[in-house]
């Protein structure tokens, strides 16, 4: 507990050097990004050292003890219920800090022997204050779902491997991150799991206070056609709006001009997408979405051909067994990542302008989507690192990038700078920070390979 309590002491000194004592509104925007640091790593460390105390509170209000366990001493049904009455944790919080004790304490034998903690680089990067608590927690479940699955060697290096990579990452970057371990690590898991949800689709609809409330469950299968065309539709629509005026009340706008940009809400587009999908389809034989929408299925050659093994799906974080891309590709215009046959040109040089469809797979296979913020890859655009006209950049992969709109304008007017290492596919794409932004200018992943797997 004193070295935990150290890293606290540590973290604390370095949030006060920071400037976490003065006013957050006179805080310069460097010193509020220092600070906002400062405080993930002290709240990291203040976990870090509450964990085993939750699981030690958890140990001596075990059901075995009865009227003698701890939480019903000082009248609490469960050890949870203590900790939440203490600390202001919703119920998932209070069950995390617990599981995390418990899983990073070191262990002994029925002889008394020590044991290492059931998950030690867990254990390691809790400790050192570079995991928190919900992304350990994660990590730690999906581990022991497999544990009857995966051999205990590649089940090791997986979670050290889990434990380098999880560390700055989003939620969603994170949830991303295990699945892809988990369809690398259990395949057959993955079958048999698929099997289910297949077995579970369900669409339900209902008509409530004047409106149609429709609530569905969708196996990826299922998913990956619906989603592919109202992401196509939604998409239409923010590229159209991205050049056209917004109209602001009272101002001195044009306001035909400004009735030009959708002022839909993204949940309203996919809405209206579907009305305009399923009126077309009472009585029109084209659809909105055109010819170009397609699923995109992210596999190997001999994965498509044998029907082993895992494939993934543009835009969803699950992947799917590689046999049921099959069943897709009789129903679908699908799309298996193939990429660089003969057939197709993947450096164009100057040639042309525009980036081709053909290399858009082949940028969305490398940057997974936007290589900034990870939006799916039907949501954004081939970018020039070195630009077309002013700098006379070929269109070659090794110079083109997957952006949204957003972060395409952010790194434009912000001033960051684009790195490609290697070639092909499995190049990996740095951005590198303006000084205003990190005046040491460290280089930021981007793209797949934050999520990418080594186990």
């Amino acid at each position: 507990m004193e070295n935990r309590l150290d890293g606290i002491a540590a973290a604390l000194d370095a949030l006060a050097a920071a400037g976490g004592a003065q006013a957050p509104a006179a805080l310069s925007p460097s010193a509020l990004v220092e600070v906002n640091r400062a405080f993930g790593v002290l709240m990291r460390q203040v976990d870090a050292a509450f964990a085993p105390v939750a699981a030690e509170i958890s140990r001596q209000s075990r059901p075995q003890l009865g009227g003698d366990s701890l939480a019903k001493k000082q009248g609490f049904r469960s050890p949870v219920a203590l900790i939440q009455a203490t600390t202001g944790a919703s119920v998932g919080e209070a069950i995390r800090l617990v599981q995390v004790g418990e899983s990073t304490a070191p262990r002994t034998t029925i002889s008394g022997e020590p044991r290492p903690a059931a998950h030690p680089h867990v254990a390691a990067a809790v400790s050192a204050g570079a995991l928190s608590v919900t992304a350990a927690s994660a990590i730690i479940t999906l581990l022991d779902k497999l544990s009857l699955r995966v051999d205990s060697a590649r089940k090791d290096a997986a979670e050290r491997d889990l434990c380098q990579r999880a560390p700055g990452l989003r939620a969603d970057e994170l949830t991303r991150l295990l699945a892809r371990a988990e369809a690398a690590l259990d395949p057959d898991g993955l079958a048999a799991g698929h099997e289910e949800h297949r077995s579970a689709r369900a669409l339900r609809m209902q008509e409530r206070d004047g409106t149609l409330h429709l609530t569905g469950v969708f196996d990826l299968a299922t998913a990956a056609p619906i989603k592919t065309a109202l992401d196509a539709m939604v998409t239409r629509v923010l590229q159209n709006n991205e050049h056209a005026p917004r109209h602001e009340h009272g101002g001195g706008d044009d306001p035909e001009a400004g009735a030009l940009r959708d002022e839909r809400t993204v949940p309203q587009m996919r809405a209206d997408a579907l009305h305009e999908l399923c009126a077309h389809a009472l009585g029109c034989e084209q659809v909105p979405t055109a010819a170009t929408t397609t699923v995109v299925v992210r596999m190997t050659l001999d994965q498509l051909e044998s029907g082993c093994g895992v494939a993934r799906i543009d835009g969803f974080d699950a992947s799917l067994p590689a046999a049921e891309v099959r069943r897709l590709a009789a129903d679908l215009q699908v799309i298996p990542c193939v990429l660089g046959g003969d057939s197709e040109i993947l450096d164009w040089g100057r040639t042309r302008r525009l980036f081709s469809p053909a290399q858009k797979l082949a940028l969305a296979e490398r940057d997974g989507g936007c290589t900034f913020c990870g939006a799916p890859p039907a949501w954004t655009h081939g970018h020039h690192i070195a630009w077309w006209n002013r700098d006379a950049g070929p269109t070659d992969l090794d110079n083109g990038v997957l952006l949204c709109t957003g972060c395409h304008h952010r790194i434009h007017s912000d001033g960051w700078e684009i790195r490609v290492d290697g070639v092909g596919v499995a190049a990996r794409v740095w951005f590198i920070p303006p000084p205003w932004i990190d005046a040491d200018r460290t280089p930021r992943i981007g793209g797949n390979a934050r999520t990418a797997l080594r186990c």
